[in-house]
């Protein structure tokens, strides 16, 4: 069999209810004909109503052409996923729960790409996202772990704020392949490869309503900030969308060798 000298992924940012889920069905057929990516990644945390993941959607995503998502701080929000994620390996959540052991599911998975391995994990932020274990410390740990067996590792960093993101890819540069930030759906600008050769991008941005706020209906959101009361935020139906995500190139020995943001919208239309 030959050796594959390099391995290219694709990483879907934040999938926001029905808006993301139909944008990865209507673009990402056409992302995988145009860069050939030999693995697809989809944060998938928020594609049920905005909110959490069922099983349905789930497999949604799967149908769509996505090998492996990854979730975040609403992996709970829907109780069926305690049902099935235990038995679904190509679906992970945060590895860094306090007990990591008790808690459903796994935070690292691996997916062949012919003769090679890619190590997927899925960490957690700290700042203003919860009592967390250190996604440092576990980061590590798993990073460790997975070098046993590849030296292609993919981390999904979902968390708050931009220091603690940026602090995460110095802190595994040269030992990850990438670190991409997820949770704050605004797609960043710093995409870059670090010295020791590990992609980094702040946050990926989302995937989903385009005229809203972070992909929900922006009126109840006006409202709560205009007369701070509580307000209950939705997804709609339909509207226009947007796709945000990022390609990365991977060189033999797991380093990067490009990170390319993707963003695809009514200003940004992709070319047919």
């Amino acid at each position: 069999m030959k050796k594959v000298n390099e391995m290219k992924i694709l990483f879907i940012g934040d999938i926001v209810g029905a808006p993301g889920r139909q944008a990865l069905s209507d673009y990402l057929p056409r992302l995988k004909q145009q860069y050939k990516p030999q693995v697809t990644i989809a944060n998938g945390e928020n594609a049920s109503g905005g909110r959490g993941l069922s099983e349905k959607n789930y497999k949604e995503l799967k149908t769509c052409g996505v090998d492996i998502v990854t979730m975040g701080n609403h992996t709970w929000d829907h109780r069926e996923i305690y049902d099935y994620i235990d038995r679904t390996p190509s679906l992970i959540r945060p590895a860094n729960y306090p007990d990591s052991e008790a808690t459903p599911g796994r935070g690292m998975t691996f997916i062949r790409v012919n003769d090679q391995e890619l190590a997927v994990i899925n960490l957690h932020g700290r700042s203003f996202m919860g009592d967390f274990d250190s996604p440092f410390k576990v980061g590590q740990q798993l990073v460790a772990e997975a070098k046993k067996r590849t030296d292609y590792i993919f981390v999904d960093f979902h968390a708050e704020t931009t220091s603690e993101k940026e602090a995460m890819g110095w802190f595994l540069d040269g030992t990850a392949s990438a670190v991409v930030g997820t949770h704050t759906h605004v797609q960043t600008g710093d995409e870059r490869i670090l010295p020791q050769g590990t992609a980094y991008v702040t946050d990926v941005g989302m995937t989903g309503f385009y005229d809203g706020i972070l992909g929900m209906e922006k009126e109840p959101i006006l409202e709560k900030f205009l007369t701070q009361m509580p307000t209950r935020f939705s997804v709609p139906k339909g509207g226009r969308k947007r796709l945000n995500a990022c390609l990365i190139d991977l060189k033999a020995d797991g380093r990067a060798r490009s990170i390319k943001m993707v963003r695809i919208d009514d200003d940004n239309p992709m070319l047919r």
